[in-house]
């Protein structure tokens, strides 16, 4: 039986087959795609989303952290995984069972992961990372030490560096010259690797900005995470690419009131009603991940009629104004955002953030609803997975291929 749908997430899969495609036409499949599915697959849902991009051969993942990885693995993903972020030591043992890639940044931390295999009698393949400038995780490259710490990880027993990769911090940026330096970083620091008889199967650097601006960056592999959802890292690329957005966010109206002139609506009362207006009760809020940035500035889709955010952004409820609605009835499908309503771009423009934290922010109680070529494939309640329903896309052995 289906889950009660209060607010829901569709999230069509054949968007994100489409979005694929297109990231591969554009680099003219000439190199590797590790698809970006941490936080959730940007909130859309990692192991339907993983799934997808396994039948559709894609060369690796990337996850944020070993949960992320695990919940992949025992979904039946067998694609390499790489975790970009810190794993605790005492997690090593579950990377090497399940051959998922370990970043490494520094060579404290990578002596440990040597130690860990070495007793395991494990190999423990691992990604270095290298800091060109976004001042996060990664093993300096303005430091002397740098190239010989880098060297001594890939001594160490128990460890296949198989990678090696670099972040860029403004690549959507055409008008700044900064991925440019942080580029010439790194492949400074992978020539003197280079010099030193070092060499890694997988160099990547092109994040989806680059992707997009900077080929010269695409080297073994490029890693793609928004463009995957139908999104762009920065608007003025719309004409490089053709997406589809991946997901739309609904409600329901639950209950219809009509106030009259001078009435105040929500906390606060930050709406008075301007003449005898219809109020419509959607059942989402910001613990669902609808921010309260938009609070009498957003506009919900109901029956194709831009509807205004009436009042301030409730805890489970919004309100919005539905005076101009034909046949408004409790029941009617409300789009928050996504391709029947407004762009996520815009939400975020409201909210004065990015479109990459309005889709993370949908919450686990907001039910996701998968759709491929036009066809309801499953459901996920993260409240009660039980209650969920899924029409497998792919077998574990499918998977392994």
């Amino acid at each position: 039986m289906k889950p009660l749908m209060r607010t829901w997430a569709a999230v069509d899969l054949s968007a994100v087959e489409q979005n694929y495609r297109a990231v591969q036409d554009y680099t003219k499949h000439s190199c590797k795609l590790m698809c970006v599915v941490k936080a959730d697959a940007y909130g859309h849902g990692a192991l339907y989303v993983a799934e997808t991009l396994a039948l559709l051969g894609a060369d690796y993942l990337a996850v944020s952290s070993v949960d992320e990885a695990m919940q992949l693995r025992n979904g039946g993903i067998s694609l390499p995984i790489l975790i970009l972020g810190y794993t605790p030591p005492e997690f090593c043992g579950l990377l090497l069972e399940h051959h998922i890639a370990q970043t490494v940044y520094d060579i404290d931390s990578a002596r440990i992961l040597s130690d860990i295999a070495v007793k395991s009698g494990k190999a423990l393949t691992i990604h270095i990372k290298v800091d060109t400038g976004m001042s996060r995780l990664g093993f300096s490259a303005g430091l002397s030490e740098t190239v010989s710490d880098i060297a001594a990880v890939c001594g160490l027993p128990g460890l296949d560096a198989e990678g090696i990769f670099t972040h860029f911090a403004a690549s959507d940026d055409t008008l700044s010259d900064f991925t440019k330096v942080q580029f010439s970083r790194f492949s400074a620091v992978l020539a003197a690797l280079s010099d030193l008889g070092i060499s890694f199967s997988l160099r990547h650097a092109a994040n989806s900005g680059a992707t997009l601006n900077y080929p010269e960056t695409w080297l073994d592999m490029v890693r793609v995470g928004i463009l995957l959802y139908g999104m762009l890292p920065e608007a003025s690329l719309k004409s490089k690419i053709s997406l589809v957005p991946a997901m739309q966010l609904n409600s329901m109206v639950s209950q219809l009131r009509p106030v009259q002139k001078g009435t105040p609506v929500s906390y606060s009362g930050t709406f008075i009603a301007p003449s005898d207006r219809l109020i419509a009760v959607l059942p989402v809020g910001y613990a669902d991940g609808l921010s309260r940035g938009l609070s009498n500035r957003g506009i919900f889709r109901i029956d194709g009629v831009d509807c205004p955010v009436a009042g301030n952004i409730c805890m489970d409820m919004c309100m919005v104004d539905v005076t101009d609605v034909p046949d408004v009835v409790p029941g009617d499908k409300a789009v928050l955002f996504g391709l029947e309503g407004r762009p996520i771009d815009e939400i975020a423009d409201i909210c004065k953030t990015i479109h990459y934290e309005v889709a993370c922010l949908i919450g686990k109680r907001v039910l996701r609803i998968y759709y491929k070529e036009g066809r309801e494939v499953g459901c996920f309640n993260y409240i009660s997975p039980a209650d969920s329903e899924k029409t497998p896309l792919i077998t574990t052995e499918k998977a392994a291929k």
